[in-house]
């Protein structure tokens, strides 16, 4: 089984191909312009076995199965098992309606042929997101420091916070559109408060849980309250921070699309649900591809942050 692990892609790949190129197409669904389909499952295998040979030669000492590359080739397998039994049952037999489950060479094909459109709603939409998940950061981190240090600040502010933190961020929509002249400063608005509330919320829950003994031996040393804020404080509430920047990131997903999908003129949310609009599934799609990956890599970067920032907490949360 070790010996086959390896060609399991190749084998899946071989599979698939055969489905596509020997089994004729369904007369129900329209013919693409290029098998896209069978181009990409040969480009991901082939990045796969190149990928995985470059890092067989780094690390000889390691056994193949030990190898985080050789490790997914079995996964890689069966995705594309998985695309090749979706194909059958689309494309090749029509077996799920045309109507709702286009070709998969349609589907991939969205993203080579309007790739120009896809592309400039990705930059509306990543412009809007971060403006917002910026402003809800800020605002959220020091309101969450004052709230964490000063007696003051948490009689005033906490309550604010517990009665406006819970409300769904979607349902200020009707009078946002209403405040703001346009829809992207409202969208942007809206994933700001997605982020805000778990910020403010784990910031300060960081901060008062420090022990007070910290606190007391920089008094004792000089320190300032500014440097007991931000040499002291912050730092060790950093693990809350980022824990709640993360959820509010997550929020600001699902309140992106819900706001694009209302009143905006681009973005990746107002694509997908313009497409549906026009019973283009295939666009659909494509659309839902370019949202999994975007938010994938967005997600990725930020925990390649924290395990910069957070050097002694690498790999406590994985992903």
């Amino acid at each position: 089984m070790k010996i086959l692990r390896p060609l399991l892609p190749l084998l899946s790949l071989a599979a698939a191909e055969i489905v596509a190129f020997a089994v004729p197409d369904s007369p129900l669904h329209q013919p693409a312009k290029h098998p896209y389909f069978a181009i990409l499952l040969i480009i991901a295998v082939a990045v796969y076995y190149i990928a995985a040979t470059a890092q067989y030669f780094k690390n000889k000492n390691n056994s193949a199965t030990e190898k985080p590359v050789f490790y997914r080739g079995p996964f890689l397998a069966g995705v594309i098992l998985f695309l090749n039994l979706l194909n059958i049952f689309t494309v090749k037999t029509a077996l799920f309606p045309v109507l709702y489950f286009p070709a998969l060479d349609r589907v991939f094909g969205t993203l080579v042929e309007d790739r120009t459109l896809i592309i400039k709603c990705i930059g509306f939409s990543m412009g809007i997101l971060l403006k917002g998940v910026a402003g809800g950061l800020i605002i959220g981190f020091f309101m969450g420091i004052a709230v964490g240090f000063s007696k003051a600040a948490e009689y005033w502010i906490n309550p604010l916070i517990r009665i406006l933190g819970p409300i769904p961020s979607t349902a200020w929509i009707p009078i946002l559109l209403v405040v703001f002249s346009e829809a992207r400063s409202a969208s942007s608005f809206i994933i700001g408060i997605s982020v805000w509330f778990p910020t403010v919320v784990l910031t300060s829950s960081g901060i008062a849980n420090v022990k007070n003994s910290y606190f007391e031996v920089s008094s004792t040393l000089g320190a300032g309250q500014l440097q007991k804020i931000f040499r002291i404080g912050v730092p060790a509430a950093m693990p809350s921070i980022f824990l709640g920047l993360f959820n509010g990131i997550c929020g600001s997903f699902v309140a992106l699309m819900t706001a694009e999908m209302i009143g905006a003129k681009y973005g990746i949310g107002w694509y997908v649900n313009w497409q549906k609009e026009m019973m283009a599934y295939s666009n659909v799609y494509a659309g839902l591809i370019v949202i999994a990956v975007m938010f994938y890599l967005v997600i990725t970067v930020l925990f390649k942050i924290r395990d910069r920032v957070l050097g002694w907490q690498k790999g406590v949360i994985k992903w």
